[in-house]
């Protein structure tokens, strides 16, 4: 490599990490709690918005939090001044970011906030800028030289904003308590994962599962369908194994006046399909459409221990 190229290497991240450094300081010492709490609480939605390297680092943060649980949008300064102002309502929150708190953009975005009591939180380097001066709440980002040769290209600025955001972020998803059930509904374009996840990830089990014994009478068999609706029953003998299942489909075909004085075992469908936890969710979709049923009772040595629904598959992206 290049002797220049490697100096390159070296000062472009040694520049940038120090200021993350300065960053970590400046945050440890802020009121970002205060902040959090507020976007928290926010009953409409997070706009963020920002001119130039800034705005589009505020898309970048506006699309981590919304695949995060909290609803977000980026407005461009330019476009809001020509009508999209009225995209912002009253119960929003507004994020500005301006490094030099000077962008005179933002300054319809402003007056607008000021004008109609809207929450404006300003993330920028000045504490004395025009920006700074006008918000409720500010998040200083670090006064330091640029990465750049010349220290004017947004680059240590950038990277320091970029990850300002992750933090607001991941502060949200912790205080929220976001799950990687409620990642991957934000995610279906994800297919790898969903396409290798296994049942055992997705399976309705414990006393979510229609479960009877065989010989539980109809009253009782309808009020568990009723209940779990899933629209199905399944029954297990007195060892505990899975021996039959009774469906809506079923109930349709049997319906007469003598059904309520039978039982399970003189309704079900006996040795009905059963599969393994381990099975992938796809080959489970794959033999409910070969086998056109809606619904796989997950056994592990003949006991039943979950089941799965068509509908939990579609839901999941399957």
């Amino acid at each position: 490599m290049e002797e220049q190229d490697l100096y390159s290497i070296e000062e472009t991240i040694s520049k940038e990490i120090s200021c993350l450094k300065e960053l970590e300081k400046i945050l440890k010492k802020s009121n970002l709690s205060k902040i959090l709490d507020k976007l928290q609480s926010t009953k409409g939605r997070l706009i963020f918005t920002g001119m130039g390297k800034s705005g589009i680092i505020a898309q970048k943060i506006v699309a981590s939090l919304s695949s995060t649980g909290t609803p977000a949008l980026f407005i461009h300064p330019a476009e809001a001044s020509h009508g999209d102002l009225g995209m912002i309502s009253q119960d929003d929150l507004l994020v500005a970011i301006s490094n030099s708190g000077e962008s005179k953009e933002l300054a319809d975005i402003v007056n607008y906030c000021k004008r109609f009591a809207i929450v404006l939180i300003g993330i920028t380097k000045n504490p004395q800028s025009t920006l700074a001066k006008y918000v409720d709440d500010i998040l200083l980002l670090p006064d330091m030289p640029e990465a750049d040769p010349l220290g004017l290209a947004p680059t240590s600025s950038t990277t320091a904003t970029l990850v300002l955001g992750d933090i607001i972020t991941i502060a949200l998803m912790n205080r929220k308590k976001f799950t990687k059930q409620d990642f991957q509904i934000r995610h279906p374009g994800g297919k790898l994962g969903t396409i290798l996840q296994r049942v055992r990830d997705i399976m309705h089990k414990g006393n979510d599962m229609p479960v009877l014994p065989q010989e539980a009478h109809f009253p009782t068999i309808l009020l568990e369908m009723s209940k779990k609706r899933l629209g199905c029953v399944g029954f297990v003998d007195k060892e505990g194994n899975l021996s039959g299942i009774f469906t809506d489909g079923d109930l349709r075909r049997k319906m007469s006046s003598e059904l309520f004085a039978k039982q399970g075992v003189d309704l079900m469908t006996k040795n009905p399909y059963q599969i393994s936890q381990d099975m992938l969710c796809s080959q489970a979709l794959h033999l409910m459409n070969l086998k056109k049923i809606p619904t796989l009772f997950i056994t592990e040595n003949k006991k039943p221990i979950g089941i799965v629904h068509i509908h939990d598959l579609i839901q999941w992206g399957v």
